[in-house]
């Protein structure tokens, strides 16, 4: 499928974004083929791992597309603007509109957050921004690649292919065009694209310079702010602007005679911090420990088979891992005290878990299933070693109440889910090692229900749907998503209470017997040891 695009006014802009090599990069993404999972579906996901992201959540609806009608291109359209009622207000926030382009047919509707990730055809995707070595920031290659005025970000090009796509190879396709078409102008991005059927990589490298590729269906994939296409022919096919290679060319950074693959991530973003490679090392280790992947090694395959078929549980616990059982073990360093904490934001490794991740989503879409029901996303606010996860779907007709308020600008507010779940996550570090098992203990039981519940749900809801009721199926959907999501968030403020009372003073109160009071000989030692904080005079502080 190919969209045609056209500007009808374009605002002057001097630069629309500044990129340097001390960007904040965040996120890790997991994707895994369909004859690689339990189910049959395929799974996406998205640690979003921010400090200031706005964590509210909207289905945007179905809009209305054909001859004269558009839709704003906007830069930074997630920043603090209010969706609730969009397309019939539009409020941007800190975004702006800078043109306006053709929307040629219906849209589909679809979840938007701090990224959008599903729509109502199940094409689903997650992001992780990427870095590079600060002597590529310097480099002319650089300035070249990001020469103009680029006006797609990872934002826009989310948004505008859930609108339009309703396979993983048509968002391909159109964030391909709206590149080639408006160059882009954000930092790179590495994107997780799937549909049930297929699995797709999707990189951006600046300016006009993308490159997607098909996985097999039995992989596992892993990316974490570093560029993964290492090799165009890594997959089962490929697609790319049409400068990919020439631009290499033309600038001495490759030639067809050198005899060296062709690599756009170490041509166009090249990365060789232990940041990225830590957790390349460790997603694969996970899902495939029989492969023992060097922790040394710079590059990792694209994608791995693993060594069984995963679930969602299993990936979600993949999206809670902080390197335990290994010598990366962030519970394990003196940062993160005496109960093991590894949600400390000093921790010495960045880990897959993380203490400010705004949200985590697992997307599981089972391509037999009428769309209605197959788009699927699993989705929770927070660490996710001491989260839950809900089931949510686009085709909803109402959504629960704690997800469209709240700011972590703003005081805390307990009917915001946001803060319902930072509240719990948080209360946890004060003594991590008991907090966590009660986490996992009001969490684990109820969970494997749901997942049981929603699969048999699915199959009545398509049968319903295949024979005519599709009003009452999405009605049926929509209150048991509700009620979920309710439940969860009833069990979480009252965890985040007992827990506040049963950790006061970080120490475990339980039956008023306090239990907790003495360090470990180990943490002793390092309190003996270390100094005491000097004390800022006057003359200093001046």
């Amino acid at each position: 499928m190919k969209t045609k695009f056209r500007i009808l006014s374009v605002l002057a802009m001097a630069l629309v974004l500044v990129l340097c090599a001390n960007s904040a990069l965040a996120c890790t993404i997991f994707m895994v083929g369909k004859d690689a999972t339990t189910d049959g579906s395929t799974i996406s996901t998205h640690n979003d791992d921010s400090t200031g992201a706005d964590f509210r959540l909207w289905i945007i609806p179905s809009m209305e597309g054909g001859e004269g009608i558009t839709r704003d291109l906007v830069v930074d359209s997630h920043n603090y603007g209010d969706f609730g009622d969009y397309p019939n207000t539009k409020d941007y926030g800190n975004g702006y509109a800078v043109t306006a382009i053709d929307q040629p047919e219906d849209t589909y509707a679809y979840f938007h957050s701090r990224y959008s990730f599903i729509n109502e055809k199940g094409v689903s995707m997650g992001e992780a921004t990427f870095s590079c070595d600060k002597e590529f920031y310097d480099s002319e290659t650089y300035a070249k690649i990001y020469e103009g005025d680029g006006l797609i970000d990872c934002w826009n090009a989310q948004d505008i292919a859930l609108e339009r796509a309703s396979t993983a190879r048509e968002a391909v396709e159109i964030m391909g065009e709206l590149i080639e078409t408006y160059k882009w102008g954000d930092p790179g991005e590495t994107i997780n694209i799937s549909d049930g059927e297929e699995c797709w990589v999707f990189e951006a490298y600046g300016g006009t310079l993308w490159a997607a590729v098909r996985l097999p269906s039995n992989s596992f994939f892993v990316a974490a702010n570093r560029a993964r296409i290492a090799d165009l022919e890594a997959g089962e096919e490929y697609l790319c602007s049409a400068d990919l290679k020439s631009f290499a060319v033309e600038n001495g950074l490759w030639s067809e005679d050198s005899g060296e693959t062709f690599s756009p991530a170490d041509l166009y973003a090249p990365y060789h911090g232990d940041y990225s490679r830590n957790r390349e090392w460790r997603g694969f280790s996970l899902a495939a420990p029989s492969q023992e992947f060097d922790i040394d090694a710079y590059r990792y395959p694209l994608y791995i088979v693993p060594d069984e078929k995963l679930s969602v549980k299993d990936v979600f616990d993949f999206c809670g891992d902080y390197y335990e059982g290994t010598d990366l073990d962030a519970s394990l360093y003196a940062v993160s005290g005496d109960f093991g904490n590894p949600l400390n934001f000093n921790s010495p490794v960045r880990t897959i878990n993380m203490y400010r991740t705004c949200y985590v989503m697992l997307t599981n879409v089972k391509a037999w299933l009428p769309d209605e029901v197959k788009c699927l996303v699993w989705y929770g606010y927070g660490a996710p070693d001491s989260t839950f996860i809900t089931p949510l779907w686009p085709t909803m007709t109402e959504m629960p109440s704690y997800y469209d308020h709240g700011s972590r600008y703003e005081d805390l507010d307990r009917t915001s889910g946001w803060w319902i779940n930072t509240l719990v996550q948080d209360t946890a570090t004060r003594n991590y090692d008991y907090a966590i098992q009660v986490i996992e203990e009001r969490r684990d039981e109820r969970a494997e229900a749901i997942f049981a519940e929603v699969a048999e749900l699915q199959e009545k809801w398509a049968e319903m749907i295949n024979n005519g009721q599709t009003d009452e199926a999405i009605a049926e959907l929509t209150t048991y998503a509700n009620d979920t999501a309710n439940e969860w968030f009833e069990i979480w403020t009252k965890l985040s209470d007992e827990l506040l009372s049963d950790l006061v003073w970080s120490r475990v109160n339980v039956d008023n017997k306090i239990s907790g009071g003495n360090y470990s000989e180990w943490y002793q030692n390092i309190m003996d040891s270390a100094e005491k904080k000097p004390v800022e005079t006057e003359e200093e502080a001046g």
